[in-house]
This record gives structure tokens, sequence and C-alpha cells, in this order.
């Protein structure tokens, strides 16, 4: 399996910081926040990691180089513009093969998560061993988290482990997922896409599964945050609890 690193992002809620740093790179407990992701991949055994970046790119490849000192092999989409997530993954997909990929956010911190769990969500086969349609079968597998303060509506529902647009309660996307290629196929490499549009719709064709993820996790979009990340103590600090 491989993994996508999303890194294309301006970080404007974190100016001035970046203004002369990429988001990623940012330090939480004295380690960019892109290379807490880069060493719990290989932890996993997924070492092929293809990073996109646009602005202040240079500083990702200078900083992070081809990977070996991690233990990975690092290539990288450079994008003139950020092209959204999934414009994104369709520009990044000549580098990312045909199997299914898991892909993350590079400005979330979520120390504890385990990749390892990552690699068999996506199912071919029935409980029976007989093969699913391709139009059947799951096309993603999201995590999500407890909603946040900033989110307390929510993204999706979740039942028996298949996502819904309606229905209560609601969760967060926790920016983590695992992907079959295909379902970017359609988006032409340089176009800029959201992922939203296009989850939600198979979403409504029950093609999308997931779980929650309870562990901590943060979303660090501010200076605030990213110093309370570095506070003393901050590590052992819970993520986000569900809304009751």
């Amino acid at each position: 399996m491989k993994a996508m690193i999303f890194a294309a992002g301006r970080g404007e809620r974190m100016r001035p910081l970046t203004d002369t740093c990429p988001k990623p790179l940012l330090k939480v407990r004295g380690r960019p926040l892109i290379v807490w992701h880069i060493l719990a991949l290989v932890r996993a055994g997924i070492t092929e990691i293809v990073i996109n970046h646009a602005h202040l790119g240079d500083q990702i490849e200078t900083t992070l180089g081809d990977g070996s000192r991690y233990g990975a092999t690092l290539r990288y989409s450079r994008e003139d513009t950020a092209l959204e997530t999934a414009g994104g993954i369709a520009h990044a997909r000549h580098l990312l093969g045909d199997a299914p990929f898991v892909a993350i956010s590079g400005d979330i911190y979520c120390p504890q998560f385990d990749f390892e769990q990552v690699k068999d969500v996506l199912h071919d086969k029935d409980m029976w061993g007989n093969p699913y349609p391709a139009d059947q079968r799951d096309i993603c597998w999201l995590y999500l988290v407890p909603n946040p303060d900033f989110h307390p509506q929510g993204d999706f529902g979740l039942s028996m482990y298949t996502l819904t647009n309606d229905g209560e309660p609601k969760w967060t996307f926790g920016n983590i997922g695992v992907y079959r290629p295909e379902m970017f196929d359609a988006i032409p490499p340089g176009t800029h896409a959201k992922l939203g549009p296009l989850l939600r719709t198979y979403i409504d064709q029950q093609r999308v599964g997931g779980e929650v993820y309870e562990g901590p996790w943060h979303n660090v979009g501010t200076v605030q945050q990213l110093e309370l990340l570095n506070a003393p103590r901050a590590a052992l600090a819970p993520g986000p609890r569900a809304q009751q």
C-alpha cells in the first residue's frame, strides 16, 4: 500500500508563521507535523509516500529529501496552485498506482493513530468469498472523529460501518481515508476539485465505509492551537470528544 500526504495548502489562519514556512513543516513537540505522519506510516510498513505541495513547496522537498532518513521513499507531486483534495489526488494519480492507498492531511496531529489498521478496510469479496461487482464494493473508507469545538455540526452519519449524508448523530471527517484510485479517474490532472461533493455522491450510493477514531486528534488550524500543543503536558491532552 502507498500513502499520500496533503501538503499544498496555504495555511492562511496560521499567518504570519506560514508566510515563511509551509504549514506541514511547523513543529509540534519538536518535530514537523508531516514528519509525525511519515514516521507513523513507516512503522506500519507503508514506506512509499507521495506528497503534494504548492505554497513554499521547495522547502518541503529540501527538508524531507528522498525520505531515506526516515526509512521511506518520498515522491513529490508539484502543483502551481493548490488543487484542493480531489484535484491533488487526481494530479498525483500516476504516482499512486492502481491499488487502494491511504491519504492524510499534513496539518493534523494524531500521534497515536495506527496505520496498520488501514491495510484491509476495503474488501473485494463478501463474507462468503463471493466477489463484489465493481460498482457495489466500497470505493473508500473514512476515519471520523468526535466533533471538535470548531465544527460541532459534524459531516457524516454512520450506520453499521457505512457513511450516510443524513441522520444523527453526525461525526467529523478526520482527514484520514483509504481510497480506490479509480474514484478520481474522471478528474483531469491539473483540475481544481473538492473531495466533499465526490464523497457525498458515493455516500448516496452506499459505497463509503468508515469508523470512528477516538484517540488524540487535532486539526492544527491556528497559531493558538499550535502553541497549545507545544505547551507543557500537551502531549497528554485528549482529542475532541463526542457532542452529547
